[in-house]
């Protein structure tokens, strides 16, 4: 048995504990990162990366279909599915150095590759090394949710854990969830050639504003994905290749099931009680500093904090506690700056509230501007027209934003700036912006706020009439 002394430790090798790391051994820290399963986490090996790999080998077999508009003849693509597994794997590879073990302890970082727990409230035992530290930071994740439906544990299914392994084509997909993950897999297995069913016990994408939510699942479904919504699922059956599933809508067979019902925190095994770390389903229960209310010594980050589940969120937490446990400065985390995104094609993305949640806060006050992406000139040039921008906003200032169209994940970048910074529309719709891109369809948005009071208001064109008469 050994013992380590150090600043921080910190338990969880995903986005978040990975950013927590590298930040606090760089200035100077003395840390221990322990991770027991791979490093990178989730969003490396079997989350953000490879979804969004499998999807672009997706968009770009539908691309060969949908040429005749620009002129070019539709062709059938020709799908490996194997192969583009082997993409997917290789976009894992190429990023995995950036997390791997070496680098962090090229940063100074003790890496130690057990499972966790505490033995006490400052001290945690990982294999035969103890670690007692003045500061822990969870960074445990998420994994996926196996809700108790009858005889799920006597039928095969899939989640995100295993999915991207799987080199054969199913010949028909059954998702059951309609959040992101779940529409992300179904475009992105019916483009590579897959019958596809997605099961929702409410609403497809129910998070998201209903008006460009509905437009984008009125579009998967042209695509031939079967999105059945308010379909609760009361059992399974089947085996390998030819499995039912029972709703209060009806019976859907299909081959393969993808459970994608959400996600649960990862918090067992810590020995949480014995360091008397409050804690519940949803995770640890921290305050806004993203400090235990019960340990001072332990903080949350990403998942295992309780809140919006995207690793962007991790990375983010990340720098509110760096700058609380290095410095001592007060820190907290905020909400209404961060934005989310569902990589369909078009994709759907948010910052800030919905047009729903607008209205409730802001009431009258509230200006919903909305600009289409058939008003944007590099839309128009390639073919990509559909879809639109919501923006929301109130006394100049935008408090949200709802994007669904090409590279809406993209875009949305500039609100969430916007609404982090408190700047005014004022300043976007003034910005120069090069010709012709897709970005400038948030500078006709911003410009848009201001149009009616401009171009409609006859004291303004009253005083126009006036100076023209009078300025030589």
């Amino acid at each position: 048995m050994s013992l380590i002394k150090c600043d921080v430790c910190v338990i969880g090798a995903g986005s978040g504990g990975l950013s927590v790391a590298a930040g606090a051994a760089q200035m100077g820290a003395k840390v221990v990162l322990i991770e027991k399963g791979e490093m990178g986490g989730d969003c490396l090996n079997s989350g953000c990366v490879p979804s969004k790999a499998m999807l672009a080998a997706a968009k770009q077999a539908h691309a060969l279909t949908k040429g005749a508009k620009l002129g070019i003849a539709p062709a059938e693509p020709e799908i490996d599915f194997a192969a583009v597994k082997d993409h997917v794997a290789r976009t894992i590879a190429a990023i995995a150095p950036v997390d791997s073990q070496e680098r962090y302890e090229g940063f100074g970082v003790t890496v130690i590759r057990e499972h966790a727990r505490f033995t006490s409230p400052d001290e945690m035992q990982a294999g035969d090394t103890t670690i007692r530290a003045r500061r822990f930071v969870l960074a445990t994740g998420s994994r996926p949710l196996v809700p108790p439906i009858e005889g799920i544990g006597e039928v095969p299914f899939l989640t995100n854990e295993s999915i991207f392994d799987l080199r054969e084509k199913p010949r028909h997909l059954l998702v059951v969830g309609g959040g992101p993950i779940g529409i992300e897999m179904a475009q992105a297995h019916r483009r590579l050639g897959c019958e596809v069913t997605v099961i929702e016990g409410a609403k497809a994408l129910g998070k998201d504003d209903p008006e460009l939510a509905g437009e984008l699942l009125s579009m998967l479904r042209d695509e031939g994905i079967r999105i059945e919504e308010e379909a609760q699922v009361t059992s399974v059956s089947g085996e390998a290749g030819a499995i039912t599933v029972e709703t209060s809508k009806g019976r859907f067979e299909g081959s393969h099931l993808l459970l994608a019902v959400g996600r649960e925190v990862v918090t067992d095994g810590l020995g949480l009680d014995v360091a008397h770390v409050k804690h519940d389903g949803k995770g640890i229960t921290v305050g806004d500093d993203l400090r235990s209310v019960s340990n001072r010594k332990v903080y949350a980050v990403g998942d295992a904090a309780g809140g919006l589940m995207f690793t962007h969120v991790a990375g983010y937490h990340a720098g509110v506690i760096i700058r609380s446990i290095l410095f001592g400065l007060p820190s907290k985390a905020k909400t209404a700056h961060l934005p989310w995104a569902t990589y369909t094609d078009p994709g759907l993305a948010q910052v800030g509230l919905t047009e729903a949640q607008a209205r409730e806060v802001h009431g009258d006050a509230l200006k919903v501007i909305r600009a289409g992406f058939d008003e944007n000139d590099r839309a128009i040039a390639e073919g990509r027209t559909e879809g639109m921008l919501k923006l929301m906003a109130v006394k100049g200032r935008p408090v949200g934003a709802t994007i669904l169209g090409a590279e809406a994940g993209n875009l949305i970048g500039v609100w969430a700036i916007a609404i982090a910074s408190g700047t005014k529309l004022s300043k976007i719709a003034g910005a120069v912006l090069p010709y012709p891109t897709l970005g400038e369809i948030n500078k006709r948005a911003a410009g848009n706020y201001f149009s009616a009071s401009l171009f409609d208001n006859e004291w303004v064109k009253k005083t126009v009439r006036t100076v023209q008469r009078w300025v030589p």
